[in-house]
């Protein structure tokens, strides 16, 4: 039996993914998350097989939390299920040491299929994502200017270009107001963009959102 825990922190989706993994016989989720510190703490307690984690929960940052699961417990499976496209973000999230990664928006029997592969102690990746790494490969070119972009300021940018305000952003990831800004400063700098209107235009011109 494969013994899960499901990160996210909205109910809807973890009793969503309850139900599609009701389904399969050799597997059952054994605790939920709201928040990467449960997480960290839960998996202190309990011994789990797999782990489903939303890499844009409140608080602690999703990177920093696939890092010190993996310090804790070097075997652990985690995969990441999130909305963001999977050639933007697959990529630092295996790079961070996860597992495998999969958008929201995907099959239920694709969710199925990826912790049966990451449990037995292989990578799973999308068909989007092998494509975007074959083209990493292939083609020799610069990286684009959001690649150099830390994981926080990455979340970040996401989270700017998504809609949200400073005060949201900082309410989110636990953090100051001030830290928010001066965060949207480096993104800008980084990114060559003046204002947000300009890194919302550069996050739709290049699929980040």
């Amino acid at each position: 039996m494969i013994n899960i825990l499901i990160a996210d922190d909205h109910p809807v989706v973890r009793e969503g993914i309850k139900q599609i993994i009701a389904k399969s016989k050799d597997m059952t989720v054994t605790a939920e998350a709201s928040n990467g510190q449960e997480v960290i703490e839960k998996i202190c307690k309990y011994n789990f097989d797999v782990i489903i984690l939303d890499i844009a929960m409140p608080g602690r940052d999703g990177f920093e939390v696939i890092k010190e699961l993996k310090r804790m417990k070097p075997k652990i499976a985690i995969l990441v299920l999130s909305i963001y496209p999977e050639d933007q973000i697959g990529i630092r999230v295996l790079e961070n040491g996860a597992s495998g990664y999969l958008n929201k928006e995907s099959a239920p029997s694709e969710l199925i299929n990826a912790i049966i592969k990451i449990h037995n102690g292989r990578k799973y990746i999308s068909s989007n994502l092998v494509e975007s790494l074959a083209s990493r490969v292939m083609i020799s070119k610069k990286p684009l200017l959001h690649e150099n972009l830390s994981n926080r300021e990455y979340q970040i940018l996401c989270l700017i270009a998504s809609g949200k305000d400073p005060k949201e952003i900082a309410d989110r990831l636990s953090i100051s107001i001030k830290s928010v800004r001066t965060y949207r400063e480096r993104i800008h700098q980084k990114l060559m963009v003046k204002n947000d209107v300009e890194l919302t235009h550069y996050a739709i011109q290049n699929k980040i959102i």
